[in-house]
């Protein structure tokens, strides 16, 4: 089997004054006058492995442009980041997500009876606050405009809000990007070699329970608990920074994911996200407990869910590879980041954020607002590297949950090992 069968044909897609106190703790930021690259940019441990102008290869009769060629195929207004835009966009997630609450606290008592009701809120409400999660997304990829302080205090205050150590996660993630499907250098859903023991128990866990146990409580867990544990503990991240913590960037926990200026930071996060438990205390404190969990958690988890949703599916397939160092390049990695149709209302509510996300990988800086033109562009100019499934979301969820849990050595990369049912007949 081709490992990279994804390629199917797609429809086009429709197309500083005076700073505070705050900010000035920012002064060790880049230049907003200049934007690099992410992986340039926040992957200062080994810049070395981040090249430009990596040699064009040839995998499995596909042959790789370098770097700069990919990005040569994206049109120059792609990168163009209006600060009026972004903030419109930013301002009717807030919207709806505050507007959602404000009406759940006018209109729905709180008690046990309207439970069902809460829950409708809480997916309602998670589901429009996971747009502000991305807004501040953005942010840290200097997406949002061209000043880094301004983007840094929103993206801040947003992900502090939603309880994310912003500076933290902007330099895991960073390397997320710069590392996209390294087995060893990777971050967020890195998996197991068929090799080690730890893929040697999640193989006889799932022969042992079968695939739709599997499948059913390894959702669960991820969904549940898969956020925090990644911020706690660096759980799915590659194991060559060893067991990672972004909020506390000293020992016991490995400091390698926070090299240099980068504590520094991760300690600013912290103070963000001390402010809003606090904030939540004093509010449970004057209203009640039930209210926070009501009118906070419920909807908190469900942006939780998202998140974890789109980062599962965005890398992950049984017929897309991951690499070793010897395999890897960024181009390659970059380019094993897939395209899914999530609908025109999660489109709009949370950005584009699955749904143009080869784009971004490709080029972080790029607004989402200009994702779309950048898409069509590499996919006109890669149509044989440019992966998108139109398997719905719920069969593709089902798919990687009993398919894709621990990879083996293929031709090229490790694929998954899959589960005991054949393709063909996974399902729902």
């Amino acid at each position: 089997m081709v490992p990279y069968a994804l390629s199917f044909p797609r429809k086009p897609l429709s197309s500083v004054g005076t700073e505070s106190l705050f900010f000035s703790h920012l002064a060790f930021l880049e230049d907003p006058a200049v934007v690099p690259l992410v992986c340039d940019q926040e992957d200062l441990s080994s810049p070395d492995l981040c090249e430009r102008d990596e040699p064009c290869t040839t995998i499995s009769e596909k042959t790789y442009p370098t770097k700069k060629e990919v990005l040569a195929a994206i049109p120059a207004e792609c990168f163009e980041r209006s600060l009026l835009k972004s903030s419109l966009y930013m301002f009717s997630s807030l919207v709806l997500t505050i507007g959602s609450g404000l009406l759940a606290y006018a209109f729905i008592p709180l008690t046990w009876a309207w439970l069902p009701a809460w829950i409708a809120y809480a997916i309602v409400a998670g589901t429009a606050g996971t747009g502000c999660w991305v807004i501040a997304h953005e942010c840290g990829h200097r997406a949002f405009t061209k000043h880094n302080w301004i983007q840094d205090g929103i993206g801040f205050l947003l992900h502090s809000g939603l309880l994310v150590p912003y500076f933290s996660w902007q330099r895991s993630h960073a390397l997320h990007h710069a590392r996209t499907n390294h087995l060893d250098l990777g971050e967020t859903f890195v998996p197991s070699r068929d090799t080690t023991a730890t893929g040697k128990h999640w193989l006889q866990w799932q022969e042992s329970i079968g695939d739709e146990a599997f499948a059913i409580l390894t959702m669960l867990g991820r969904f549940l608990f898969g956020w925090p544990l990644y911020l706690l503990t660096g759980a799915t991240g590659g194991p060559a920074r060893g067991r990672t913590n972004h909020f506390w960037p000293a020992k016991p926990f490995s400091a390698a994911l926070f090299p240099g200026q980068w504590q520094k930071k991760v300690w600013l996060s912290d103070l963000g996200i001390l402010a809003m438990l606090g904030l939540l205390g004093w509010w449970a404190s004057q209203a009640g407990i039930a209210s926070v969990l009501a009118l906070y958690v419920g909807p908190y988890l469900v942006v939780n869910f998202w998140l974890v949703l789109y980062t599962w599916l965005q890398h992950t397939d049984a017929e897309v590879p991951h690499f070793e160092d010897e395999e890897w390049t960024w181009v390659k990695g970059a380019f094993m980041t897939i395209d899914r149709p999530y609908g025109w209302l999660l489109d709009f509510l949370h950005h584009r954020i699955g749904s143009t996300h080869v784009a971004h990988h490709i080029d972080a800086r790029i607004p989402h607002y200009n994702a779309v033109k950048a898409t069509v562009a590499l996919q006109e100019t890669f149509p044989d590297l440019y992966l998108y499934d139109p398997t719905p979301i719920p069969k593709a969820l089902w798919k990687a949950a009993t398919q894709c849990n621990v990879v083996t050595k293929a031709d090229e990369g490790w694929t998954y090992v899959g589960g005991r049912q054949s393709q063909g007949s996974v399902g729902l």
